[in-house]
């Protein structure tokens, strides 16, 4: 779910040149802020905060904690969080600082700042009379673990949001920590910038740990289940065909670490995909009532390597922490990338026929039953971030993976069955990859350019507005038989020549 999408690094150096006209190419290091959490001070439910800035100038005069994070879609205004903001000069005098807005301090004698100190509390037991933010998304302190998401913990200076970043956690000897973030020789965690933070959540405490590696991918598992009934090793046995089938539906993994987070305790509340990792909040019971849920939603959430890490808009790609800014492009996002988890679960024999048949049942059943018909996916992505927008947003995972799926059926009647959406897809993630975002107000034109000239009537009809969806003429073209009256498919035992030519390609195996 926007994200950083550049290699972790500490510095990078530039060339200076010298006054006089003469070129003389000299380096200088780029500082880092330094940021310290003391995890053995959990008193208040509250994070204790260092923060150790460069040189800093009156430029960077504000202190920026976010309104929103990427793929939340919702307002989260960290800064009513924030307690005890404190500046303070290398002699440990206290400067003159004032919060001028939710999420904004001023700091007066910018030049001056030696360190800030703040204390920020933790999201999950927090009253907040609105705008209260997914547990995913946000951040739990308790004895025995913690749960940081970079955005409501740390925040950055202005003009500074690209600056390399350090983190030292203090925590208990005897926890463990999971997270994409690397360390560095000091043994301090880094990033590129606070994307990049705020792209890597942290999970900390007494966690279980698995890894395997699927076909040059390194993958760990981390979970902290309250009472131990669920393990990391439960988990990743449950995984393994679902990882392996995800790189022969992508045709390789792209990328070459991945972490996935869960968090089993009193509550279930989802899942928060980021570019190399994902966390899950599940409330704790036997593996064996949560392994089918889990698995579908990791699927869905691993999916989001190639959407929107590979394909992405600029929006994505210079997210906007001050500003909510939407994009028109939920569709593809999170629609494409719920149609893929099944679709890639289905094709490779781990979600059987009829389980495939009844999920789209139920998509169109809760589509219809608890949602507005005369709002179009680019409408539900361009209000996401408002109050009725949200109250919407959850038909991106119902209407917005029926469309995809209309897409793929599509375009393999256009192609004559030698290519599909998964197709188009890979092809996108190769053109564009992590650090090449496309133009989100054109991208429509771009796709029809990508594939077929009749994709542009799909995309108007069905995307940016409301037609009816022909969900019984689509699946009838790959001999599948809808029945509107008892929302139920099944398979045409007798299908024509084409038919089959057609179902044969949307039903193509993956090996594992």
């Amino acid at each position: 779910m926007k994200l950083s999408f550049r290699i972790t690094l500490l510095a990078f150096t530039f060339a200076l040149y010298s006054c006089g006209g003469s070129k003389n190419t000299a380096t200088k290091t780029v500082e880092s802020v330094k940021f310290e959490v003391n995890l053995l001070d959990r008193s208040d439910d509250t994070y204790k905060v260092t923060v150790t800035p460069p040189a800093l100038t009156a430029v960077n005069s504000i202190y920026q904690f976010a309104s929103t994070a990427p793929g939340t879609y919702q307002v989260m205004d960290i800064g009513r969080y924030v307690k005890h903001f404190k500046a303070f000069d290398a002699n440990g005098n206290e400067l003159t600082t004032h919060q001028i807005s939710i999420n904004q301090f001023e700091l007066t004698s910018p030049e001056k700042i030696s360190k800030i100190e703040y204390e920020i509390s933790e999201t999950w037991d927090t009253p907040v009379s609105e705008n209260k933010i997914y547990l995913m998304c946000g951040t739990s302190i308790e004895n025995d673990h913690t749960l940081i998401n970079g955005q409501a913990v740390f925040g950055y200076f202005k003009d500074k949001q690209n600056s390399p970043i350090t983190i030292k956690l203090d925590y208990p000897k005897t926890w463990t920590v999971g997270t994409a973030l690397s360390k560095n020789s000091d043994s301090l965690y880094v990033a590129e910038n606070y994307d990049k933070v705020v792209d890597s959540p942290i999970l900390l405490g007494n966690l279980t740990k698995a890894s395997m590696n699927v076909e040059g991918t390194n993958v760990d598992i981390y979970t902290y289940s309250k009472t131990g009934l669920v393990t990391s090793d439960q988990i990743l046995e449950s995984m393994k065909n679902m990882l392996v089938s995800a790189s022969g539906f992508l045709e390789g993994l792209p990328v070459k670490n991945y972490t996935f987070l869960f968090h089993f305790e009193d509550t279930t509340n989802g899942a928060w995909e980021h570019s190399y990792s994902s966390e899950y909040i599940y409330k704790e019971d036997q593996w064996a009532n949560l392994e089918e849920q889990v698995v579908e939603v990791a699927a869905h959430e691993f999916f989001h390597v190639v959407t929107p890490l590979n394909i992405h808009s600029e929006i994505v790609d210079q997210f906007n922490f001050i500003t909510p800014v939407a994009s028109r492009h939920l569709w593809l996002y999170e629609g494409t990338t719920e149609w893929a988890a099944h679709m890639m679960l289905f094709r490779s024999g781990l979600k059987p026929t009829d389980d495939y048949f009844n999920t789209l049942s139920k998509k169109i059943a809760i589509d219809s039953k608890y949602f507005d018909p005369a709002l179009s996916l680019e409408q539900l992505s361009l209000t996401s971030y408002t109050p009725a927008g949200q109250k919407q947003y959850g038909n991106i995972y119902m209407k917005g993976a029926i469309v995809a799926g209309l897409l793929d059926i599509k375009i393999l009647e256009l192609s004559n069955g030698k290519r599909g959406y998964i197709d188009v897809i890979n092809d996108l993630a190769k053109k564009y990859g992590p650090h090449t975002p496309f133009d989100d107000a054109t991208f429509f034109s771009t796709f029809v350019k990508e594939t077929y000239p009749e994709i542009q009537f799909f995309i108007d009809d069905f995307i940016v507005n409301t037609k009816p969806l022909p969900i019984k003429a689509y699946y009838n073209k790959i001999g599948i038989d809808y029945n509107e009256t008892e929302n139920t498919f099944s398979l045409n035992a007798s299908p024509s020549a084409e038919q089959l030519t057609l179902r044969t390609k949307w039903m193509t195996p993956i090996s594992l």
